[in-house]
């Protein structure tokens, strides 16, 4: 594998979403090829024919000489060395199941995906090693924070390539850099990837406040106690040093979690509101990680029992169906 990277690379990308698309824009800036799947076959007609990604950011516009796009899962993975992943978590397993993709385990493994697997209470790290049997120090993780609309505005943004083997991070950190794209490094793959699970069950609790009319002043104590149950629960799951301050953890919490961009604050924000959970999912026709995120985190929590009060009143409203007013009332009663 480590020729590999040190040669140039190809890479394939997996997801047809906002996140993929963005994802595919910043390969193409530095690559001769970068090789897409799309389930969606008019989708990938329409990118052939336009250049653009009828259902998502079609403010961009991609080199179809650089991108080839196809619904051939195992096209893509055959033709590439390094696999993107970018499908939401709430449709991997089912996808994956669905294609049946072979040879995961000879390729190295980025993860982009921004949620827990449902199916199995796992992140996606775990997922990825048991699913394909790659292993650990060929899988890596992008983290934030950086919103998919921002990279499409070629806005300033930042990111953090995490993975076990700081070749392959670097590698792929220096294929993802372009002039309004920095990048950094990180060997911490599980508390990244829980931080980045962890931030959109926060974000929705954000989204809750803001709906019931919680001001600034509450909401920067909300997400100050948040960062702190990140860090006792990340440390619990894996101890390794970590500064949580930094921005993949910190930076990535709180552009998820203020930004109107955000599609778990925007979920968070219609519950408060008093919509169903049925009914805001249905509004928004787009998936919030977090929701899944909520009920994933309750499920590992049992094993580790820690304090986690923000992380417990989202699953509660979510799940048990209890008042947002209650829970938020006595969320407020436990933050300092």
């Amino acid at each position: 594998m480590d020729e590999v990277m040190n040669g140039t690379p190809r890479i394939g990308v997996l997801g047809g979403g906002s996140w993929a698309t963005a994802i595919v824009k910043m390969l193409s800036n530095n690559m001769e090829r970068v090789n897409w799947w799309m389930r969606n076959e008019g989708s990938v007609a329409h990118l052939k024919k336009y250049g653009h990604n009828p259902k998502y950011i079609q403010s961009i516009a991609f080199d179809m000489d650089i991108v080839h796009v196809t619904t051939s899962m195992q096209e893509v993975i055959d033709s590439s060395d390094i696999i993107v992943i970018a499908i939401p978590s709430a449709f991997l397993d089912s996808t994956v199941k669905e294609h049946q993709p072979k040879g995961m385990d000879e390729k190295i493994v980025f993860s982009a995906i921004k949620g827990v697997i449902n199916e199995y209470d796992a992140i996606p790290a775990r997922y990825i090693h048991k699913e394909f049997r790659t292993p650990y120090d060929q899988i890596g993780i992008i983290a934030g924070p950086c919103h998919a609309e921002e990279v499409a505005s070629e806005k300033l943004s930042y990111l953090t390539l995490a993975c076990p083997n700081l070749d392959h991070a670097a590698a792929m950190a220096d294929l993802m850099r372009t002039r309004y794209i920095k990048t950094s490094i990180s060997e911490d793959v599980f508390g990244t990837e829980i931080s980045a699970v962890l931030k959109n069950v926060y974000a929705v609790a954000a989204g809750i406040c803001h709906g019931l009319g919680y001001g600034d002043n509450f909401q920067s104590v909300l997400i100050s106690n948040a960062i702190i149950e990140i860090k006792r629960f990340v440390d619990a799951i894996h101890e390794v040093h970590r500064d949580v301050k930094t921005s993949a953890y910190l930076g990535d919490l709180l552009v998820t979690a203020y930004s109107p961009f955000s599609r778990n604050r925007t979920f968070g924000t219609m519950v408060g509101k008093g919509y169903s959970v049925k009914g805001a999912m249905m509004e928004m026709n787009m998936v919030a990680e977090g929701y899944y995120a909520a009920k994933g985190i309750h499920e590992m929590n049992k094993k580790f029992m820690v304090d986690m009060p923000i992380a417990d009143a989202v699953y509660n409203i979510l799940y048990e169906r209890i008042s947002p007013v209650i829970e938020m009332r006595l969320v407020a009663d436990k933050l300092t």
